[in-house]
């Protein structure tokens, strides 16, 4: 009997895989578009910490899971839909607001990085099978979260600072800004989304689905 549920759910995690292989081109699209308002509507789950201009969301929650959902390139597009449909002027950004002026702001490094965090997370889960177990997809987000989506973020809070204030940050001051306030839920979010990750992603390549579809 337990067998037979192995099996039956090592067959729905390839049927995924395999679902997601053979969807066309306007499924994608949408799906991409859907988790962009996914993204829009976690920046709403806000926090503001009074010694910094960067709240605490749920966002890197979704963007991290856009590449385990979507891969490489479809989860990379959501986040690319996001930032341009929020810079065009749709109020999906946190607090309801939109505008390039947010590119530009505090936060601006933030938001880009999400794109590369999803690319990145995307691009070994779906070639590197091995990547699929929770320890190899925890570590793989941490370096997306931290050195992408912090590594971006820090810097243009950097510049920011420096143009507003016209004088040099010390690195534990940026850090107490910028990074430090946010390890923990960001390690939190990490977590949830490996264990989703290690629950739907088989850890073996997309040529053994055929052999469960065969069955």
């Amino acid at each position: 009997m337990i067998s037979i549920i192995i099996e039956k759910y090592n067959s729905v995690r390839y049927g995924y895989l395999r679902w997601r292989s053979q969807l066309s081109v306007v499924w994608r699209l949408s799906l991409s578009l859907f988790m962009a308002f996914v993204t829009g509507l976690a920046a709403q789950v806000a926090f503001p910490l009074p010694w910094t201009p960067v709240p605490l969301t749920a966002q890197t929650l979704v963007v991290l899971l856009s590449g385990i959902v979507l891969g490489k390139w479809y989860g990379g597009l959501s986040q690319v839909l996001y930032v341009g449909i929020g810079v065009a002027g749709i109020p999906w950004f946190t607090g309801w607001s939109g505008g390039i002026s947010h590119l530009a702001g505090p936060t601006g490094g933030y938001i880009l990085g999400f794109i590369i965090a999803a690319i990145f997370v995307g691009h070994f889960t779906d070639n590197y099978s091995k990547s699929r177990n929770f320890f190899s997809i925890f570590f793989l987000m941490l370096i997306a979260n931290f050195l992408f989506i912090h590594g971006f973020g820090i810097l243009q809070l950097y510049l920011w600072l420096f143009l507003i204030k016209g004088a040099p940050v010390s690195f534990l001051k940026l850090m107490t800004m910028g990074t430090l306030p946010f390890t923990p839920g960001d390690i939190i979010k990490i977590i949830l989304v490996a264990i989703l990750a290690r629950g739907t992603l088989p850890e073996r390549s997309m040529k053994d689905a055929n052999k469960f579809s065969s069955k």
